[in-house]
């Protein structure tokens, strides 16, 4: 259950790292309500798997997935680009992300 926790963290962060974009600096109410809300949530259910994870693993998942999920999103929603040192930075993270889950923490 936690680490169900944990994805719905990451989406709650995808929600509100999204409206920050369209919220414009904070001069759209509606997604700027929006990105506020969903970081509440995302706190919350991200507070939530601390319950049965590490904070080291679940922070760092929580964080590397997040920037991945966001790289693909201004990839596709946003049409922003991506170059070649991008593509590399994105594919470290994973790998980072996967060997933190694996060995850096004591099961």
């Amino acid at each position: 259950m936690v680490y169900l926790y944990l994805v719905l963290a990451v989406f709650g962060e995808l929600i509100g790292t999204t409206c920050l974009k369209y919220a414009q600096g904070f001069t759209r109410p509606l997604p700027s309500a929006g990105a506020v809300g969903a970081y509440v949530i995302c706190f919350y259910f991200l507070s939530k798997s601390l319950t049965g994870i590490n904070l080291s693993v679940a922070y760092a998942s929580w964080s590397g997935l997040g920037i991945v999920a966001a790289a693909l999103l201004s990839l596709f929603l946003f049409n922003e680009q991506l170059n070649l040192i991008g593509i590399i930075a994105v594919v470290l993270i994973i790998a980072g992300v996967v060997i933190l889950n694996i060995f850096g923490s004591v099961h």
